[in-house]
């Protein structure tokens, strides 16, 4: 298996080696081509020194002058000054002597030089690495030039100077060896640099890992250790963690959910059986069988609205819903509202009404839109003390159409609104004012908004209730 050290560290040891090779070769050539270059230079400028001196010598003391031991001598010690070897040929190549750096002459004497290299160096001038055709046992750099007469311009002979081309070859072996040396550094620094960035990369992972696994089987409350990292990792670190907790909450809203559930349906059923068995058995009396039937049949129509309220909770968080369309949501509010008359007036309730004289068009899914004001004018009709006011608004502004239902009853304490909207939530617990609910409406009124992207408050203050939403307009 590959491991992030492993990819990390051949990724930088070969970005490394890479690097090296490249920046060596081009150091490497660049001095090669330069000390040739050097030496050419130098080679061609004593070559030319010697050709210009030996034709001013020659034309001074006569044809055979440079023969002459004082001619030679000065020869050996220029050859001797500029490290090089020194030969002076007659016209047809033939070596007339040779001097090397140590001032003494060479048994090249009576050497004839090639053809080709003679005629190179009588049209011009000729540089390059030779051996002379075996006259030297290894290749020496070499720079050759015509004499010629300074005053007739005949050629008088040929000059050529060379130099050991061992220096060159020992800087690029001391270039070879000091890349090496510096490669090998660079790689074990790189090395001990990627060690290090990849633990401390791969720790966190390794840890979000094991946490993962424990998670699959069942252990929500581990969370991985962030530390001080505010990277990449430390990012992916705290997104675990966070998810973490949201999966435990979840967690348990479920057990929640199926404990409320479980007691939402065993009341009714209870009562149910209770009663059917005390009319079976003879236990209740026949003259009031028909007041227990009517119970009956009163918790057999709540256990119909907990699934009904159950099925469309899981229809819409499902998100089974029909495309959102336009409509009038001052409409709306006055049909849901005609379909509660006779609720409204047996609670004896006065109705505030205060919507544009124009329609109100906005986005959405009408029939989950409609039964959001069922739900929540329901609930207001329900909480309001006899003779109270039901109100109903709508405010059109910029992008949005507010909606405001209020009804005056008991204030609903600070601690009860933060839980107002959750599953199976009821603020009267002894079920005495609320015993047809189920708890769900107002849960599934906030699940039906935050599928529209829209927002629900709940304010409760002197025995005045309000839930606000927002709707976009269209």
């Amino acid at each position: 298996m590959k491991t992030m050290y492993g990819r990390q560290f051949a990724a930088m040891a070969g970005m490394v080696l890479l690097s090296f090779l490249m920046l060596g070769a081009s150091f490497a050539t660049l001095s090669y081509q330069y000390a040739i270059r050097e030496q050419e230079q130098a080679l061609d400028r004593n070559a030319g020194y010697i050709a210009s001196f030996t034709s001013t010598y020659v034309s001074a003391y006569g044809g055979t002058s440079w023969q002459s031991k004082e001619f030679q001598g000065y020869l050996a010690t220029v050859a001797q000054v500029g490290g090089s070897h020194i030969m002076i040929c007659d016209n047809s190549g033939l070596v007339l002597f040779a001097t090397s750096g140590q001032q003494e002459l060479l048994p090249l004497e009576n050497r004839t030089l090639s053809a080709a290299l003679v005629e190179r160096v009588k049209n011009g001038s000729y540089a390059g690495m030779t051996d002379l055709d075996g006259l030297y046992a290894e290749n020496r750099y070499l720079v050759g030039l015509p004499i010629t007469s300074t005053d007739s311009g005949h050629l008088q002979g040929l000059v050529l100077v060379s130099s050991d081309a061992s220096s060159i070859s020992g800087m690029w072996r001391e270039l070879a060896g000091i890349f090496l040396v510096t490669a090998v550094a660079v790689v074990l620094i790189a090395a001990i640099l990627s060690s290090f960035t990849s633990l401390r990369q791969s720790k966190p992972i390794k840890e979000i890992a094991a946490a993962a696994r424990q998670f699959g089987l069942g252990q929500l409350d581990v969370r991985v250790d962030v530390g001080r990292r505010r990277d990449e990792v430390g990012e992916l670190a705290e997104a675990f963690n966070s998810m973490a907790d949201s999966l435990a909450r979840s967690e348990q809203r479920r057990s929640e959910f199926i404990a409320n559930v479980s007691h939402e349906l065993k009341t009714p059923m209870t009562t149910i059986a209770g009663f059917a068995d005390g009319i079976l058995d003879g236990t209740i009396p026949p003259e009031r069988e028909k007041e227990y039937l009517q119970i009956i049949s009163s918790e057999t129509r709540r256990l119909s609205r907990l699934v009904r309220s159950m099925l469309d909770l899981s229809r819409l968080q499902s998100d089974e819903r029909a495309a959102q369309q336009q409509f009038d949501i001052s409409e709306t509010l006055v049909r849901t509202l005609i379909t509660l008359e006779s609720k409204v007036d047996a609670a004896q309730l006065q109705v505030d009404m205060q919507l544009p004289e124009e329609p109100v068009p906005v986005w959405g899914d009408q029939d989950a839109i409609t039964q959001v004001c069922y739900n929540l004018l329901d609930n207001a009709i329900k909480f309001s003390r006899s003779g109270g006011t039901l109100g109903v608004s709508v405010v059109a502004k910029g992008p949005k159409a507010t909606i405001t239902i209020s009804n005056q009853g008991d204030t609903i304490p600070p601690e009860e609104l933060a839980l107002i909207f959750d599953r199976f939530h009821k603020t009267d617990h002894s079920r005495s004012v609320d015993r047809d609910g189920v708890g769900l409406g107002l849960y599934i009124v906030k699940t039906i908004l935050n599928s529209h992207k829209e927002n629900i408050t709940c304010t409760s203050e002197n025995g005045l209730t309000k839930f606000v939403f927002t709707l976009t307009r269209a």
